[in-house]
Parts: structure tokens; sequence; C-alpha cells
């Protein structure tokens, strides 16, 4: 059983987190600001998505956004999975076509249709790798990931898209959109807990802020003001789990400037009340898992 108080990808959303472990059944659906990467080494697990169930057996390997709500509804006995959460910046390293990237990032979950026999070794070696306090080993295997995602366009891929997602096209990146995002999203994973809006965004960036609401939109289908949010709600959601998490503290510590505004956004994206959420996280409890983060440079 995944234990919620214990998950730290919520809290650290410029971070590269892995888990490599049994997958723990999840009370409740959760959501952080960065893609999650799975591989399954042996046995089965359920997912539901918003929108969507996914199934993964032994020798999967599948792509999602994480700031849409997810859960693990089901594992087999055997199950043993890696969980690999990219910050958003390599999202937009792939190379993936833009109208595969538009429908990911609106909620679509990427899954190979094949199993690849070296996918297991090099998981493991990756696992390795990204926790090594070496930051050489860490960025190397986490270009030799992104390639090995960029390559299953090339191969027979399943695309499980959310009930209702619209058809659309996100224009591909050119180089100087690439920088404009990365300076974008590290900006605000900087500031996120701070006053700022679009014009303090821009200016990190160094360009005009219609420009820069144009461009984020188009390349994650999030506002600049719904990311900024998403971290809050991600980072608020790692505060209400702990012991002390007091609602009102944790809506300014996490940079919402009232109740209200806390209150609403939070309701929207986890469906219930800051207050029912930290006081159904209490209700249960569960064994220790094994996750590491790692403070990227």
């Amino acid at each position: 059983m995944w234990d919620p108080k214990k998950s730290t990808v919520e809290a650290v959303p410029n971070n590269l987190v892995v888990s490599h472990e049994q997958p723990g059944i999840m009370v409740r659906a959760h959501w952080h600001a960065q893609v999650e990467v799975n591989f399954v080494f042996r046995g089965s697990m359920q997912y539901r998505m918003q929108g969507h169930t996914i199934g993964l057996s032994a020798g999967d390997l599948c792509l999602f956004w994480g700031g849409l709500p997810h859960q693990v509804v089901d594992t087999s006995e055997d199950a043993f999975f890696i969980a690999i959460h990219l910050p958003l910046l390599h999202f937009f390293r792939l190379r993936l076509p833009a109208a595969l990237t538009h429908k990911l990032m609106h909620g679509a979950t990427l899954i190979t249709a094949r199993p690849d026999e070296t996918d297991k070794s090099t998981f493991n070696r990756w696992s390795d790798y990204m926790r090594a306090e070496d930051p050489g080993r860490r960025e190397h295997a986490i270009d030799e990931l992104l390639l090995r995602i960029d390559r299953m366009q090339f191969e027979p891929y399943r695309l499980v898209e959310p009930a209702g997602l619209r058809e659309g096209l996100s224009e591909p990146l050119d180089m100087q959109s690439f920088q404009n995002i990365g300076n974008i999203c590290e900006y605000i994973t900087n500031n996120f807990r701070e006053d700022i809006d679009s014009v303090d965004i821009a200016c990190s960036a160094d360009i005009h802020p219609k420009y820069a609401m144009s461009v984020f939109k188009k390349s994650t289908g999030m506002t600049l003001n719904e990311y900024v949010n998403l971290l809050r709600l991600s980072y608020a959601q790692a505060l209400l789990m702990q012991e002390d998490g007091n609602v009102l503290r944790v809506a300014m510590e996490s940079g919402f400037g009232s109740l209200s505004a806390f209150n609403k956004s939070f309701r929207k994206i986890a469906g219930k009340s800051p207050s029912d959420f930290r006081r159904d996280s209490r209700l249960r409890a569960a064994p220790r898992r094994e996750t590491d983060t790692v403070q990227l440079s």
C-alpha cells in the first residue's frame, strides 16, 4: 500500500525523483509537476488516470504527464517497477511529433506495444546512475532515457487517450523557443512560492509577456498561471500530508495569497477541500517506500 506521507515527489517539482520498488496501491490519486516514466520489470499493475484506465505488464514502458491526477488501483503480488519523475524541462528535450506531444500534455498515456529485451538491464543501470552522487552519471542516464523515449515513436506503441480529448496541434519548438521554455520553467520552479506574475516570468526569460504566455500555452497546453498553480498545489499536497499540516499555513507557504484562492484551486484538481484531503491522508498508513530524490544541477 502506498503511503502518501512518505511520498517526496510532490514537494520537489524541479528535482529528479526515482522510485525502484514494488508499486503500492494508492488510496487516492496524486499529482506532481514532473513527467513520469514507468517500466515494469515483472508482474502487472493498473492505473486510473484522468479520463482513462491503463494496464501495464512486465516489459511495458510508459510515459505520462504527472500534472493530472493519477492513481495505482491494482497490482499483482509479484509486481516490481521503476518510476522516474523528470522535471518538465526534460520533456521539451524530446523530439516526439508535435501532435503526440500535444496529446501527452493533455492527459494521454504513451505505452510500448512490444517489449524490448534490453530494457530490463538498461533501466537497472539507469536507476543506479540516477541515484549516484556523480552528476555526470545522472545526466548521462537522463540523456539515454530521453533517447529511449524518442525511439518509441519508431516502434509499435499504443496511445491511450482520455475521453473527450480534442484534436489539436502544438507547434514544434525551435531552439530559441526551447530556451525560452527552459528559462520560464526554471524561474517558476525557483519562485512559485513567491508573488509572481506573467511580467516577472517573462522578464526572467528576457521576452515580452504576451509572447511568454503564447509560447508556453502552445507548448504545454497550460497557461503560465495554471502552471504556477500546479507547482503550488503539488507543494501544498506534500505539506498537507505532514502531521502539522495546518490549512491556512499551507496556503500561505505554498504561495497562495488567500485561503479562498487556495481552497478553490485545490478543490478543482483534487475534487475535495484541503481539509478533507488532509483528513483522508491521515487515515492511512503503510510500509516505507524506497524512493530517491536527486537535486539536478
